[in-house]
């Protein structure tokens, strides 16, 4: 828990960051591919569009209260932070660069590599802040369980739209 301002300033930063990388893929949605992702084949188990934007916020605001632990609450060597901070950082700019791939260059296959290569950096992420911040994988496992679905749906899209 945040005890000073400076805490509470960099808890509010390490979401608004996780956030921020959402929105930027987001912006995606919103300047095109609309009309184009309408067009697809859905797959089944599919959810309607406007369950996305209420999870993916509280995943990305799950995603930040875990960065801020990785870097306020951390125990042994700097190396295991590091490590963990590094991964961090990969699964959240393949996280970026994936809504762009899969909406705006409407590569579905590519963007199921860029998702699969995603859905590794995240559980190495968990593997690794495991022993920094034993809540840190608590906090992932929703965004993992979700990114796993969004797997499913990525491959079922390239698959029944080839």
């Amino acid at each position: 828990m945040p005890k000073t301002l400076a805490d509470w300033l960099r808890l509010a930063g390490c979401v608004v960051l996780c956030n921020a990388a959402g929105a930027l893929g987001a912006l995606t949605t919103v300047t095109g591919g609309g009309t184009w992702y309408a067009s697809l084949t859905r797959p089944p188990l599919s959810p309607p569009s406007w369950v996305f934007g209420p999870v993916w916020t509280l995943l990305y605001t799950l995603m930040g209260i875990a960065l801020w632990l990785l870097w306020q609450r951390w125990h042994g060597p700097a190396r295991r932070r590091k490590r963990a901070l590094g991964l961090f950082a990969v699964q959240l700019a393949l996280n970026a660069i994936w809504t762009p791939v899969f909406f705006g260059a409407q590569a579905l296959g590519i963007a199921l590599a860029v998702i699969v290569s995603m859905l590794a950096a995240i559980a190495a992420t968990m593997v690794a802040a495991r022993p920094v911040c034993a809540a840190v994988p608590w906090l992932l496992l929703p965004y993992l369980l979700w990114v796993s679905f969004a797997t499913y749906l990525n491959a079922a899209f390239w698959l029944l739209n080839r």
